[in-house]
């Protein structure tokens, strides 16, 4: 099962553990453009995608969308923010191709702390990771050029260039999807 080898990255669950952690999940199965999360609303779940596609994002004063993160198969999305501090968050997430999705509440996950508490140590390194990787993200939007960020993100995720609209791609790369659409074009004749 794809979340039990997730889990096994970093930690190691007996069977009886692999069985009560899947019993505090709940997988469902969710239509392309569903959204999981509104932006004013208080993040009550991890989400680990099983098989489709995600996206975090928000909508500035001005009507324009941020993608701040993608999720495919493998990963796990949630708006930290509100998820942590059980305060209304500013994200949306959203399935962007038809999806299974593990959902794991925020009270069965403080559950399986108590239960399991070497789970702890998995979401606290899931956490460290989320961290780096934003910064990394926030380093790489001030120092590198958009050709640059374009290129580290297809190395990030290869399987989502087919998959996610151009203009949700110039989204997370902080460009308009004009220029994203010239960018692209003068990189694929070089």
């Amino acid at each position: 099962m794809l979340i039990l080898d997730n889990l096994s990255k970093h930690i190691t669950l007996t069977p009886q553990e692999q069985e009560l952690f899947l019993s505090k999940t709940e997988i469902r199965q969710y239509k392309a453009k569903t959204i999981l999360l509104n932006a004013g609303e208080i993040c009550t779940h991890s989400y680990f995608v099983n098989s489709g596609v995600l996206r975090s994002f928000n909508i500035n004063d001005n009507i324009v969308e941020h993608v701040l993160s993608f999720a495919c198969s493998g990963w796990w999305i949630s708006d930290m923010y509100s998820l942590l501090s059980q305060k209304p968050g500013n994200l949306f997430i959203q399935v962007l191709e038809d999806a299974e999705i593990v959902l794991l509440s925020k009270k069965n996950q403080e559950v399986l702390f108590q239960e399991i508490p070497k789970l702890e140590r998995f979401f606290r390194i899931l956490t460290e990771n989320s961290l780096v990787a934003h910064q990394e993200r926030l380093m790489d939007n001030l120092s590198l050029t958009a050709e640059e960020r374009f290129e580290k993100f297809c190395n990030k995720y290869q399987d989502l260039i087919q998959k996610v609209p151009q203009k949700q791609i110039a989204s997370y790369l902080g460009v308009t999807p004009e220029f994203f659409s010239k960018m692209k074009s003068k990189m694929l004749r070089k």
